[in-house]
């Protein structure tokens, strides 16, 4: 008789299975959260920057980045990523050229995806979901460049959270106007059926200059309530 498999991924998205395999799915994705929040704990204020995976060193939107990055690494913010290459890797490199502290939570993928090498601190996280929430827990702001897929989901799951009050009011930047115009006449259709409210958009910016983006978010993490908590390390708890 055959040893029984481990289910994959996609087959554990495909419906019930019996109790007992829900229930370790269950427990493997709770170990995923304390990993992250363990190693997550100490990093303080961060932003997060978004953007594809595809871009090589050369391409205006990486330079981009990592001048962005730098710049905001010398306000005093932690640089978040997805760790990955592309924007993720032109982001961490900004932040190490400054002296800043650089973050990613990298995603397993068979493909695409491995952490860059200008990370200070790197978390591999399984699922996409996980990996979502501890990119948004520990973020003031987020900083969003030209992206496929991934960086759209990331990006309205951010706004839908501020928009339910599920997240505060933090600043979302998109970065690049000519790639994001079309999305942002989408989301004025949005404001002209009623689906949006106007104040729905008034913690987006769109912009192409990295200190109009600098201002905007400075401006709006001012006016957060939330306070920045600093915690000491616990040689109990194996910090």
């Amino acid at each position: 008789m055959k040893p029984k498999q481990k289910l994959s991924d996609l087959e554990m998205l495909q419906g019930p299975h019996n109790r007992i395999t829900e229930f370790w799915f269950a427990v493997k994705i709770f170990f995923e959260f304390l990993k992250g929040f363990r190693k997550l704990h100490f990093v303080g204020p961060c932003i997060t920057i978004f953007g594809s995976a595809r871009f090589d060193s050369k391409h205006r939107y990486y330079q981009a980045a990592k001048e962005m990055a730098a710049q905001v690494s010398q306000l005093g913010f932690t640089i978040l990523t997805g760790g990955g290459p592309g924007i993720m890797q032109a982001a961490n490199e900004g932040a190490k050229s400054v002296g800043g502290k650089s973050i990613g939570v990298n995603i397993e993928l068979p493909f695409e995806q491995k952490p860059n090498p200008f990370l200070d601190v790197s978390i591999d996280i399984r699922y996409f979901f996980v990996r979502k929430v501890l990119l948004f827990k520990y973020s003031f702001g987020f900083i969003i460049f030209p992206g496929g897929f991934g960086t759209i989901d990331e990006m309205f799951e951010a706004l839908t959270l501020i928009q339910t009050q599920k997240m505060p009011w933090f600043p979302v930047v998109l970065m690049g106007t000519e790639y994001w115009k079309e999305l942002i006449a989408v989301m004025d259709k949005m404001e002209a059926e009623g689906t949006i409210s106007r104040e729905d958009k008034q913690f987006v910016l769109v912009t192409d200059d990295v200190d109009v983006a600098l201002e905007f978010i400075q401006e709006k993490v001012a006016l957060m309530p939330r306070k920045i908590r600093i915690y000491n390390k616990k040689w109990w708890l194996g910090e």
